[in-house]
């Protein structure tokens, strides 16, 4: 392939990082009162715009850069879904930033390199490409955690997402080094080969063990997790939902990219590991936010145990298991989207408030948004006919096509248990009494947000999800992943 088709491939990237530098020019020179709403905007309008030209580029799978990088319909499928999301985040955020008085011109364009990390993530064709996505994203989402330079708060959660975040890095690049070391390449191509023809040495397992320590750091795994609620809890709103979205699904990929591509011969070797941290994180994530009285904290260990569910699709080692974890990852980000654009919208006394009692009343006050949330509650605990209750139902489908019976009763015990705390957050909204009515600051884009996602969750799976073909565009990128 020659050096013009290798960035013919790559001009999604291209474009995002042209994007991004050309309006951080535009906000160092033009003045950051006049420029911040048009950068949001047109930051917002520079991930739509690359996410339909992915969309509609086809063909099959090629390589670019020595393999480097990987073009196939995995990668299409998650970029359009990462790309759309982010988009989404940040237009739904920006009001609430605006009323806070933190919204600067720097903060979009973040989230823009943030999102082209991301993108190379998904398209990483080795450890080094890898890395590199990785640290793009990793490095930007430290700064927007800590955006709030106002709050202790917003910046111990960069912080301690910051530290905990370089100790992943280097236990991936440990393990980076043990793999290149036994199997002599940083390729998964090549590594594969390697595994194909001699094994999977002691060496490539520890490499292996570290890899998978640092990749489910990003996809907040236990025993990974410690910084979640922490980081979720302190960093502005709108930040914490963008994180609760794309960089899941981004973590979750690359999971399957390195895994499937790289060691998808030794699947009895990395089987083990993501059974013991899925079934980790599904019961941590279950339990541990029966406790919580914040929303953001709540959601940050629902994350927790969704990932972990998650990963029980990724563990089945198999096709459908990757079909799954795709479908899996679309359902989540669409009812993230919703319950955090209500979240965005309450507040008391002209300040925000994210306590679950702050709840109470809100069947009588705001009928509407009390119903969309709850439907939204319910589609996250996975109860039916909800579209939640699908996505676990597929995971655990594909996990007993692979053998793999117990890990999904064990997702299925735990979901029984954290559907105790979603539960609560309906029982609050429509059999408590409030002392004071929530205020609900809301835009049409917000309102939009929650209604669509709420009636999409609600609406069950033939007529929207099957109606759109979202099985066969799985199916399709699972099958170009383990092709």
């Amino acid at each position: 392939m020659t050096m013009n088709s290798d960035f013919a491939l790559v001009v999604p990237e291209i474009l995002m990082a042209a994007g991004a530098m050309l309006l951080l020019m535009v906000g160092a020179y033009g003045g950051e009162e006049r420029q911040r709403n048009l950068i949001t905007w047109a930051s917002a309008g520079l991930m739509a715009l690359v996410a339909a030209i992915v969309a509609t580029r086809g063909g099959a799978e090629a390589t670019a850069f020595g393999g480097a990088f990987v073009d196939d319909g995995f990668a299409r499928f998650t970029k359009v879904l990462i790309l759309t999301s982010s988009a989404l985040m940040l237009v739904i955020g920006k009001e609430y930033l605006e009323r806070r008085g933190i919204l600067r011109f720097e903060y979009p364009i973040l989230i823009v390199l943030a999102t082209l990390g991301m993108m190379m993530m998904v398209s990483s064709g080795g450890l080094i490409a890898l890395y590199m996505g990785l640290e793009l994203q990793s490095l930007s989402l430290y700064v927007v955690a800590a955006f709030n330079r106002d709050s202790a708060r917003s910046t111990e959660a960069g912080l301690k997402y910051f530290v905990l975040g370089a100790l992943s890095s280097g236990m991936l690049l440990y393990g980076a080094s043990l793999v290149y070391g036994y199997s002599g390449s940083t390729s998964f191509s090549a590594i594969a080969e390697v595994i194909a023809d001699d094994g999977v040495s002691l060496g490539l397992t520890f490499g292996l063990v570290f890899i998978c320590a640092g990749l489910a750091f990003k996809i907040s795994a236990v025993p990974f997790h410690m910084w979640t609620p922490d980081v979720y809890e302190g960093a502005p709103t709108p930040v914490t939902a963008f994180f609760a979205t794309a960089p899941k699904v981004a973590a979750g990929a690359l999971f399957a990219r390195a895994l499937y591509d790289g060691f998808g011969n030794a699947v009895a070797d990395w089987q083990q590991i993501l059974v013991f941290i899925s079934i980790a994180s599904m019961f941590l994530g279950s339990i541990a936010a029966i406790g919580q009285s914040n929303l953001k904290r709540l959601l940050a260990y629902s994350s927790i145990g969704h990932m972990g569910f998650a990963l029980v699709g990724l563990a089945a080692g198999t096709q459908a298991g990757a079909e799954s974890l795709l479908t899996y990852l679309v359902i989540y980000v669409i009812m993230n989207i919703g319950t955090f654009a209500f979240i965005l919208s309450m507040e008391r006394d002209g300040k925000p408030v994210v306590q679950i009692s702050d709840l109470a009343g809100l069947a009588e006050t705001r009928p509407a948004q009390a119903l969309a949330l709850g439907v939204l509650m319910f589609s996250l605990a996975g109860i039916p006919p909800m579209v939640g209750f699908f996505a676990k139902f597929f995971v655990f489908k594909a996990a007993v096509d692979a053998g793999l019976a117990p890990l999904a009763v064990a997702g299925a015990v735990a979901s029984v248990i954290g559907a105790y705390y979603y539960l609560n957050i309906v029982r609050v909204m429509y059999l408590s009494q409030a002392e004071r009515p929530l205020e609900i600051r809301t835009n049409l884009i917000g309102q939009g947000a929650l209604g669509l996602s709420a009636l999409v969750m609600a609406a069950g799976w033939l007529p929207i999800f099957d109606g759109f073909g979202l099985p066969e565009m799985a199916a399709a990128a699972a099958q170009s992943l383990l092709r």
